[in-house]
């Protein structure tokens, strides 16, 4: 099995090879995310830290989605909802609202947490669960309502 950074690269030269220069320039952002938390010190990165950079690019796109739609920029908003569509191909299975209610449950119970002051105890114990699998904002909106209860 070939790691992600190998996929990006095997994908970003078949887009080449298709001339799709959208495609190409949105793996091409990704891979330099990458390459540039190798080069500030981190060394050869493994496929979970390169999860976790790629979550942090969706993340950057979905909250510049807030924007552009605040400025009625429609091209953009359709052009950043067409770059998450790819950068979310080398992120694992997205979980439902669902699935993290059954993670945040569980955990809140191992942890015995029930009040909002347990909120930073709960949120650190889900999400290394839910990490590149989840948005953040989602899972804390989540931890809230269980601990508002």
């Amino acid at each position: 099995m070939s790691s992600i950074k190998e996929t990006l690269q095997d994908d970003w030269k078949n887009a080449i090879k298709q001339r799709d220069k959208f495609k190409a320039n949105v793996i091409s952002m990704a891979k330099a995310a990458v390459l540039m938390v190798e080069k500030s010190g981190a060394g050869e990165v493994d496929d979970s830290k390169v999860i976790e950079i790629l979550a942090k690019e969706v993340k950057q796109r979905r909250d510049s989605l807030v924007e552009f739609d605040k400025g009625n920029r429609q091209d953009l908003v359709d052009q950043t909802k067409a770059e998450i569509e790819i950068l979310l191909q080398y992120l694992p299975q997205q979980l439902t609202e669902e699935e993290i209610r059954k993670i945040v449950l569980e955990s809140a119970e191992k942890l015995g947490t029930s009040s909002i002051k347990d909120m930073g105890k709960l949120m650190a114990d889900v999400r290394p669960k839910v990490n590149g699998r989840a948005d953040g904002k989602v899972v804390s909106q989540i931890v809230k309502e269980y601990l508002n209860k």
